[in-house]
């Protein structure tokens, strides 16, 4: 486009010609300093030249200076402490004036800096990858904690659902998209072309993925979907090239077998509720004999909270369990008995710190209002599912006349929508 090579025009001659914008006393060659004459700029064409060299100048860092710099960053980029204090002064209970002056007075200058950055064309595919190397270090530095607040601040505003475009992705589709569909499959690996094209171009199967205009082609998060006669049992059956093809006029269920979210820097930016609503209802307009939308989700912590279980100081699992645990050799799984027993319990009773179930993936399910309906063993027998789950997975249903009632259940009051079924599993396992 006309506009965007005058723009890079414009970066490479200013560039070329020296920044000629840091502040007196400041670094040309320091990325935090040039952040400072960010802020400090009141030209706009000096402050995108400034901010696409600060780009430039993170991606090019190794991680020490990269962690550096972040630190600096969140030490330095706090409120404006003299704004701060005439607004706190000025205001008085009630005053929903001097409430709001208080509250973009109160607002740290990191999350500014990040706007600035934002300016630059494609600069905010650049900051998504950038907050993905912040969420590393800040596992060994809680301190960059409130910098990350800032990311993420911002990203649910900029990545809200009124910005997000769903598309079905199939044989057509541009193919720098599905090369991006295949490096991003995070389920199920995608074994190259052929596999990729049974997935999006086969009848009986489809492939959902929401984007933003700002990252047109990358996209953000997507589902896999197999239409089948009824629900499945092991997820073999659905990725096997050579299975027999369903007419989609006679499917009955829809299966989301596959959820992926494409990009580390986007953690905790919640998109999968919306995803799976909005597939539900293009499924429904164009397939309206369905009835039933469930998964087939793996269940990715069990095996490492089993054995996590053999420690604990107030474990879930019965003696009887937590010892046949202990005398499995490393390749060896639980009788499927005990599986079914040691499962049912793990998802319905062990919790996270919040009071939410402590699988991910039940987690995410549940929160959205699903039901968790099946337990099948024996049903993910690749590498992945054996060290997960000993091969264990679940079908979660999405019923549309509890669906809100269980979000609300689940959400205030961590309670677990679960099947009969499971219920009593887990019961008469913890008697044991």
């Amino acid at each position: 486009m006309p506009e965007t090579r005058f723009i890079s025009d414009l970066f490479r001659r200013l560039a070329g010609s020296g920044l000629g914008v840091l502040g007196r006393g400041r670094d040309s060659n320091d990325p935090v300093d040039m952040c400072h004459s960010l802020l400090d700029t009141q030209s706009e064409v000096s402050g995108l030249v400034l901010a696409r060299h600060i780009l430039d100048r993170f991606e090019g860092m190794d991680a020490d200076a990269r962690r550096a710099a972040f630190s600096r960053i969140a030490a330095e980029f706090g409120p404006d402490e003299e704004a701060l204090k005439t607004a706190f002064a000025g205001y008085t209970a009630g005053d929903v004036v001097a409430a709001r002056r208080l509250h973009f007075a109160a607002e740290p200058r990191s999350q500014h800096l990040i706007r600035a950055l934002n300016s630059v064309p494609g600069a905010t595919a650049r900051l998504v990858r950038l907050r993905a190397n912040l969420l590393r270090e800040t596992r060994s530095d809680p301190a960059l904690a409130s910098l990350d607040q800032d990311f993420r601040h911002l990203f649910t505003s900029w990545f809200n659902r009124g910005f997000l475009e769903l598309r079905r992705i199939d044989w057509r589709t541009p193919a720098n998209v599905l090369e991006n569909i295949i490096a991003y499959e995070a389920v199920h690996e995608i074994r190259g072309w052929n596999d990729l094209r049974q997935r999006v171009g086969d009848p009986d199967r489809r492939l959902f993925a929401f984007f933003h205009p700002a990252m047109p082609d990358d996209p953000l998060i997507f589902v896999e979907v197999a239409l089948t006669a009824k629900v499945p049992s092991a997820i073999a059956p659905i990725l096997d090239a050579g299975r027999n093809r369903l007419d989609p006029d006679d499917a009955a269920v829809a299966v989301f077998y596959s959820i992926s979210n494409c990009h580390e820097g986007l953690r905790g930016i919640s998109f999968g509720n919306f995803l799976i609503k909005q597939v539900v209802e293009e499924l429904r307009r164009d397939l309206p004999q369905i009835n039933t939308y469930v998964t087939l989700s793996p269940v990715p912590g069990l095996r490492r909270w089993a054995m996590s279980e053999l420690h604990a100081e107030t474990p879930i699992l019965p003696a009887r369990h937590r010892t046949a645990l202990e005398a499995l050799g490393p390749d060896e799984a639980p009788a499927p008995d005990m599986l079914r027993d040691i499962a049912a319990l793990y998802l319905t009773r062990a919790r996270r710190p919040g009071g939410g179930a402590l699988d991910p993936v039940a987690h995410f399910h549940l929160g959205n209002g699903a039901v968790l309906e099946h337990l099948h063993i024996d049903a993910d027998l690749s590498d992945q599912g054996r060290a997960n789950s000993w091969g264990a997975m679940v079908n979660y249903l999405y019923d549309d006349a509890r669906i809100e009632t269980n979000h609300q259940a689940y959400v205030t009051a961590s309670e677990i929508a679960a099947s009969s079924e499971l219920r009593s599993r887990a019961a008469k396992a913890a008697k044991r």
